[in-house]
């Protein structure tokens, strides 16, 4: 039977998730599980560190000398300045949700989009020649919109509010247009409200003309799990709806795009398959998914 105390150590290593909210994170029970599976001394916590709190986070990270661990919202930004050093990706994105430590030095990765596209794949929407709108210019969102473009999507149109990631998403544009000069970018502001209705128009067209929609923000994730930025009007039954929210398992957007019929994918799937590159980098080995999976049907 698997059992936290049966593998820590005097010697144990430690990763963690660095973030808020991460009350609700999945991260820490699917790492704890691999290390037990494959015998390895570490364990993986969740810290709950807002932005002004990073650099002091990481202090502690250098005393400590975690060997690795993961960034989320609103963390992920602010991490790539502070990282030693970055992956190309990683640094093409501006963001990082990954770090491994080597000897003092850390390095960060991006494995947001790679983890998204691979659910999309596992569940049978291939993104190749395909019209996204994507809402969000945060790490994820655009660590997603950048994988898009390189895995070869025809159009991707950004919506975002009028926050400081608005500009982000400006020169996210730019970026894929000079890398990726096939795929179309566009970026849109969003209105700040808590009424899906009020921004109807500003995305309608898009939608109309959209294949895959995909929500890369918090909203929908516990405390925000009653709020949606799409109207249930702009769906359609040969829309594939998909979400990076994993907590809940299936969100506003997700059920009532359900209602209307669409091809729904949550977000669950691509936290394994972010956890299945981040493991290779925590460890140089694959993750045990199959045996986590199984783990957890038998323990709901």
């Amino acid at each position: 039977m698997y059992k936290m105390d049966q593998r820590i150590s005097g010697r144990t290593k430690l990763l963690g998730l660095f973030g808020t909210p991460v009350g609700h994170s999945g991260s820490p029970a699917m790492y704890n599980f691999s290390f037990w599976h494959d015998n390895i001394d570490c364990a993986y916590l969740a810290f709950d560190v807002n932005v002004e709190g990073m650099k002091r986070a990481f202090d502690a990270v250098r005393i400590l000398n975690m060997k690795g661990g993961n960034f989320t919202m609103p963390c992920k930004n602010i991490a790539a300045e502070l990282v030693d050093k970055l992956s190309p990706a990683a640094e093409i994105v501006g963001a990082c949700n990954t770090f491994v430590n080597e000897d003092g030095v850390i390095t960060g990765y991006i494995t947001d989009g790679v983890g998204f596209v691979l659910n999309l794949e596992k569940n049978g929407v291939s993104v190749k020649d395909k019209n996204v709108v994507i809402l969000g210019a945060g790490g994820a969102a655009t660590a997603i919109q950048v994988q898009l473009a390189l895995d070869g999507a025809k159009e991707v149109h950004i919506f975002n509010i009028e926050d400081e990631f608005l500009d982000r998403a400006k020169s996210t544009k730019a970026k894929i247009e000079e890398r990726v000069p096939n795929c179309k970018v566009t970026v849109t502001a969003l209105k700040k409200t808590e009424d899906p209705a009020e921004n109807v128009e500003v995305l309608a067209e898009k939608i109309k003309n959209a294949d895959i929609l995909i929500n890369g923000t918090i909203i929908g994730m516990k405390p925000y799990h009653e709020q949606t930025l799409v109207d249930k009007s702009l769906f359609r039954k040969d829309l594939v709806v998909a979400d990076t929210v994993y907590n809940p398992e299936k969100t506003r957007m997700i059920l009532e795009a359900e209602e209307i019929g669409c091809k729904v994918v949550g977000g669950a799937g691509m936290l394994i398959g972010q956890g299945t590159v981040n493991y290779k980098l925590f460890i140089g080995k694959e993750m045990p998914i199959e045996e986590f999976q199984k783990f957890k049907a038998e323990n709901k």
